[in-house]
């Protein structure tokens, strides 16, 4: 198979931030694994998006005289020299290629990427709670565009890495990585985590994220024990899921579709939910945020056009799905894995 070079040299500084033995595993096995999950023929939609990052490369990275905010609600670059409108127009038509756009902000130049999801207000929910992550090791397990994984690397992380299988988001990542460029230590993998070497080590980071991935799992129990051992012994876990309240039940299984999404299995309590971390080995374990999603929060926006939240509640309650089962409604939960 050959994998076009706009897709394989995100991965020419990858190698050497690996330094370490605890990823000797990852530098043997990744680099099949990843060629695999590169091969164009495995998308129809790959050449496509190919074609929108190399328009998208033809602009001018951030230099010196730029502005690169990771921090601000929206992922930043400013020119200090603004573009001219026909490269403004060209630039927003090679980024509506990449459609659709659903986690973010993002901000480039005078371009504003306003996607389906304020993904800002959930980090705003989390950060507060977290361990530090300068200095750390930092992975993103289901990462989407990723938004939350720039958030994470301007906390100055030594290594953050973010994974997720779907071609589209990797593309929307290089996009943003090409204007932010190589010096912040970012990196996409577009894998799913059972892909992932372990380290016969006993894990790698520091901190380890999954964000809206568990319910999607059939087997909630593996996901979380696969979390668990890619943290290093004392790491902390941070995941973040769709739950029932209290007063529904211990669980929720829906009977087909969840808000529309049939890839939903299990939606437990969040003290069901403390039983799973805790049977998992997990330690200090605690809820530190419960909150029910807003059509303000997710919805549709010229940047991603389909039907969203709205569309799949009840239109004369919208604390129900449109299926009848509790309106979504999302833990943050944290633990730490015994040292």
């Amino acid at each position: 198979m050959s994998v076009d070079p706009v897709l394989q040299s995100h991965y020419d500084s990858f190698w050497s931030a690996l330094d370490d033995v605890r990823f000797d595993e990852w530098k043997t096995q990744l680099p099949e694994i990843l060629n695999e999950a590169l091969d164009p023929e495995g998308n129809g939609n790959l050449e496509r998006w190919i074609k929108a990052l190399k328009e998208i490369q033809t602009f001018l990275p951030a230099g010196e005289k730029d502005l690169i905010d990771l921090n601000a609600s929206a992922i930043t670059i400013e020119y200090a020299k603004s573009l001219q409108d026909i490269e403004k127009n060209n630039l927003i038509n090679a980024l509506k290629a990449l459609h659709p756009w659903r986690k973010g902000p993002f901000k480039i130049d005078q371009i504003e990427i306003d996607t389906e999801w304020h993904s800002d207000w959930k980090w705003d929910r989390v950060r507060p709670h977290l361990n530090s992550l300068q200095g750390r090791r930092v992975l993103d397990i289901g990462c989407g565009s990723g938004y939350h994984l720039w958030r994470m690397a301007g906390e100055s992380p030594e290594l953050a890495v973010g994974i997720d299988p779907s071609l589209l988001f990797y593309s929307q990542f290089l996009a943003l990585k090409h204007f932010i460029g190589e010096q912040v230590p970012a990196y996409f993998l577009p894998l799913t985590l059972e892909q992932l070497p372990v380290s016969q080590k006993g894990g790698a980071f520091d901190t380890v994220f999954s964000m809206g991935v568990l319910y999607h799992r059939r087997s909630p129990i593996d996901h979380i024990l696969d979390l668990k051992a890619q943290l290093l012994p004392g790491g902390q876990l941070v995941l973040e899921t769709l739950v029932v309240p209290e007063s529904f039940g211990q669980l929720l299984m829906p009977e087909d579709r969840y808000a529309q999404m049939r890839n939903v299995w299990f939606l437990p309590s969040v003290s069901e939910l403390e039983i799973w971390l805790a049977r998992c080995g997990f330690k200090n374990i605690r809820c530190v945020d419960l909150n029910q999603t807003s059509i303000e929060e997710q919805r549709s926006t010229e940047w991603m056009e389909w039907n969203s939240l709205e569309s799949f509640l009840d239109p004369d309650d919208h604390n129900k799905t449109i299926e009848g089962y509790p309106a979504p409604l999302r833990a943050v939960m944290l633990c730490d894995k015994p040292k």
